[in-house]
């Protein structure tokens, strides 16, 4: 299971990013507009403040009956994020996603961002990497692609 985030994971990525200053409701406009569950925030000089996640939305902003229109995303993002580099593997991110319980983990080279990685990518990545491992001790065992059709 040595799958490297990337580019294992992360191919190439049109990362969605919004500024601190944007308001929650940028956020959400962007996310329901490109179907994801989380913004990374960055700061003028373009290094990651923060992530916004709908988690953050339901918790820090409709829970508390703030006014998305108006709330910028640093008072209700998370600062500072735990993060993955590209030489990270698929199963120590899943590893820490699950302790942690993230689904989505931004992706830092240095001090730039290269992606983001959900849950979901993480699945699909470890799922595949054990049907190559099964498909490859079968070969092993039998001495020929057995089972694959």
């Amino acid at each position: 299971m040595d799958t490297k985030i990337v580019p294992g994971v992360v191919k190439e990525q049109s990362i969605a990013t919004l500024n601190p200053a944007d308001s929650v409701m940028d956020a959400v406009n962007l996310m329901s507009e490109r179907k994801i569950g989380a913004v990374i925030i960055v700061d003028d000089n373009a290094k990651l403040a923060g992530i916004f996640t709908e988690r953050d939305l339901v918790n820090r902003v409709v829970a508390k009956g703030l006014d998305a229109a108006t709330v910028p995303l640093s008072q209700v993002m998370t600062s500072d994020p735990d993060t993955l580099g590209p030489n990270d593997t698929a199963m120590s991110a899943l590893n820490l996603m699950s302790a942690r319980r993230y689904r989505h983990l931004p992706v830092v080279d240095g001090e730039k961002v290269i992606g983001m990685v959900s849950i979901r990518d993480l699945f699909n990545a470890v799922k595949a990497q054990l049907e190559e491992d099964v498909r490859e001790r079968e070969k092993f065992i039998f001495g020929s692609d057995y089972g694959v059709a």
